[in-house]
């Protein structure tokens, strides 16, 4: 079987437009949080939001481009761009057939629909854009990712809900294990701080609604919180054969070992209550990448910031590791991001290859009274510096997706 490893990472996100602005911004404890200026926002329950800042999308794509373009598409191609160029890898001497693109996103065009819901009872079924659907569909994204670059290997979508992108890259490792491609253009984006999504967010009573405070909203295993804080944005990996790196001279950010899946088969959107589908996913991961329970030393967790999944998946971290919980370093990076829903489990792989990289666990942020029932080291006083050799990287999603990645440190790490 060969071996995947993380090669060049773009990432697009409410604290950064950049990678390195991202993990400045992550090392920093700044939060992302502010009202929604993107519509009315007034008859909402929920006003508040972590959205991506001053970006410009014609740095990355020309103006044709962007009129048939989703939001969603947008992002995903500024962070190819970051990705391919960050991983310093010359696309004329690279086999084309042998790079695959993969990426996920929960919700996909969405901002394209409802645009084109309202031309459609306003003006009628011929004012319907002819580019409706390409800009909508999720699969789109790796489909211009490869267009833009000419990559000819396997290309198409996962879509599991927040777990979307964490699916694309668990596929991407899989593909690079059995041979099938050199290089795996993978990760995933979501763009959803619209009025529609946000309206059945806010009817299911999954957001936060301290609106008072946006910036504390996101309060994952605090005793106070109340909900998620959605969050936008985009992070590509350039997931790669690890003989095909080092051939090449390649920076390896880390080495991204296997991945376990199941399902919750519990309810819609509540995740089982005891976690037992969160550690069967975990337990599974760990079996994937030939790693003990006691030699992981980070988690970075789903972590959303709702009453009922940060007890379930704190449950299903101590059934798995039981006494070496008490060890382990833990996390949610969403307390500073929001939940990028479909495209989280990217990012949230993304930080944990540069914790592993760089020997940091970032804080959790607006841990103000932890939640007695959420008894783990969620760094809530600090972010630790310490020799980090394996982490793992959770995602759930609704209607009961559950993955979990492992990601290890790599020998030849030089960034």
């Amino acid at each position: 079987m060969k071996k995947a490893v993380i090669t060049g990472l773009g990432i697009l996100s409410p604290i950064g437009n950049s990678t390195e602005e991202f993990w400045q911004g992550i090392k920093e404890g700044r939060s992302g949080a502010g009202m929604v200026d993107r519509f009315d926002i007034e008859q909402f329950s929920s006003k508040i939001a972590c959205m991506v800042k001053n970006f410009d999308p014609l740095q990355y794509i020309d103006k044709k481009e962007l009129r048939r373009s989703d939001l969603v598409q947008q992002y995903s191609l500024a962070a190819a761009e970051m990705a391919v160029a960050d991983s310093g890898i010359d696309l004329s001497r690279v086999n084309l057939e042998r790079v695959g693109v993969v990426t996920g996103s929960g919700i996909g065009g969405i901002a394209t629909f409802e645009d084109q819901t309202r031309t459609y009872i306003e003006r009628g079924p011929g004012k319907v854009s002819p580019f409706f659907i390409p800009m909508m569909i999720i699969d789109m994204v790796p489909g211009l990712i490869s267009l833009k670059y000419g990559f000819k290997g396997p290309n198409y979508s996962t879509v599991s809900a927040c777990a979307s992108s964490a699916h694309a890259l668990a596929d991407a490792q899989r593909i690079i294990a059995r041979g099938e491609a050199d290089i795996v253009v993978s990760g995933g984006a979501e763009a959803a701080i619209t009025e529609m999504a946000f309206a059945g967010f806010c009817s299911s009573r999954a957001l936060s609604t301290r609106n008072d405070d946006p910036a504390t909203a996101s309060r994952p295993f605090d005793k106070g919180r109340d909900g998620f804080v959605m969050g936008e944005g985009a992070a590509i990996i350039m997931v790669e054969e690890e003989e095909h790196a080092l051939a090449r001279g390649a920076r390896v950010y880390a080495s991204l070992l296997g991945a376990g899946m199941s399902a919750d088969a519990h309810h819609i959107t509540a995740p089982a209550p005891d976690g037992n589908g969160a550690a069967r996913a975990m337990r599974a991961a760990l079996t994937s990448a030939g790693i003990r329970p006691e030699e992981v030393d980070y988690v970075n967790t789903h972590g959303t910031s709702t009453p009922l999944g940060d007890i379930a998946e704190t449950k299903a971290i101590r059934s798995v590791f039981g006494e070496h919980a008490e060890k382990l370093l833990v996390n949610s990076t969403k307390s500073m991001i929001g939940h990028m829903l479909g495209g989280a489990g990217a990012i949230e792989a993304a930080v944990t290859a540069l914790s592993l990289n760089h020997g940091y666990a970032h804080r959790t942020i607006n841990i103000f009274e932890q939640d007695p029932e959420c008894d783990l080291d969620f760094l809530s006083d600090g972010a630790k510096e310490a020799d980090l050799k394996v982490g793992i990287s959770n995602s759930f999603g609704f209607g009961g997706h559950n993955i979990t990645l492992v990601l290890g440190k790599h020998t030849n790490t030089t960034g």
